[in-house]
């Protein structure tokens, strides 16, 4: 039975193991099927929404890669100025008028709660793009995807969530999805950046081990994933505060010699000074593997959605 048709996607944790090993086997059909043809008419007539109050390059446009490779449709706008909403339209009143025009609504905005919201007044299914810190759920499903194509397997690895855990929406809900895998977790963060309490009290609940860390090079020899993030500038009360720990963790070659020579690096992007680009050339790199598959997991996030699979 289909977990996501009809389904709105908020946050990680309306998501089960069985769901997402559900997704993940359908985004491997679809990744089969996409190298083979390109495109598949799967959701010819279908249109999709992409609405994004906040900047996206990866999120949006693999969306709509994903969708056209479907054969749907795609309407849209990239910042609110373009909109009703530099005219005070309220957002509920957006989402309900975008629901008027499209099949699926992708939404990132920056409040937290945001996605819900649009979830509650639209009448088609919402998608979480990522709402301020909250979450970003499609992040993690790809992250995870990644893990599991790169490793063969989630059970067993000790996974490390490396720099700003405190306002990463990524990391929220990478933190989310893995609970339901039997993982060992390193949360490497400054004090000032630690992984929001509700979070680390959702983890114990999961009965997932996990250890908060200062220093990264102390786990690096332990670890088989390295996820890292920037420090999330935007989301700083001042600049003075951001300057402060922005260079908190820097992954260099010097570092690495101590790594297990079948470490995977990821990063959702963009990236900062965190991670140079004389990383790129290192066997451990896999984020742009990473950007990859996200066409080929919220393509077939879409085709669930719309039962089409």
């Amino acid at each position: 039975m289909n977990p996501f048709k009809g389904k709105d996607i908020i946050s990680c944790k309306d998501f089960s193991r069985d769901d997402l090993l559900y997704l993940f086997e359908k985004a491997k059909l679809i990744e089969h099927m996409l190298n083979v043809k390109g495109k598949v008419d799967l959701l010819r007539g279908k249109v999709l929404a992409t609405l994004f109050f906040e900047p996206s390059t990866r999120t949006r446009l693999s969306f709509e890669t994903a969708m056209r490779r479907l054969n749907g449709d795609v309407i849209g706008f990239t910042s609110e100025e373009a909109t009703s909403v530099a005219k005070g339209e309220s957002f509920e009143d957006t989402i309900r008028t975008v629901s008027q025009y499209a099949d699926v609504i992708v939404v990132r905005h920056k409040r937290p709660g945001s996605a819900k919201i649009a979830a509650e007044v639209s009448d088609v299914p919402v998608i979480n793009a990522g709402d301020g810190s909250n979450e970003h759920p499609t992040q993690a499903f790809l992250d995870i995807y990644t893990i599991l194509k790169e490793k063969g397997s989630i059970d067993g690895l000790n996974i490390a969530l490396v720099g700003d855990l405190k306002h990463a929406r990524t990391m929220h809900s990478l933190a989310y999805a893995l609970s339901n895998f039997k993982v060992k977790l390193y949360l490497v963060s400054p004090e000032v950046l630690r992984m929001p309490k509700e979070i680390t009290d959702y983890l114990k609940e999961k009965g997932i081990e996990f250890h908060e860390v200062d220093e990264l090079s102390s786990v690096i020899s332990d670890i088989d994933v390295l996820y890292t993030v920037r420090v999330q500038k935007e989301r700083f009360p001042s600049i003075e505060e951001y300057e402060k720990v922005k260079g908190s963790y820097i992954v260099t070659p010097k570092l690495l010699d101590k790594a297990k020579s079948d470490l995977i690096i990821l990063h959702p992007l963009p990236r900062t000074i965190e991670l140079p680009t004389e990383i790129d050339k290192l066997p451990y790199a896999k984020y742009f593997n990473q950007v990859k598959n996200g066409v080929y997991v919220r393509a077939a996030l879409l085709a669930l959605i719309f039962d089409a699979l």
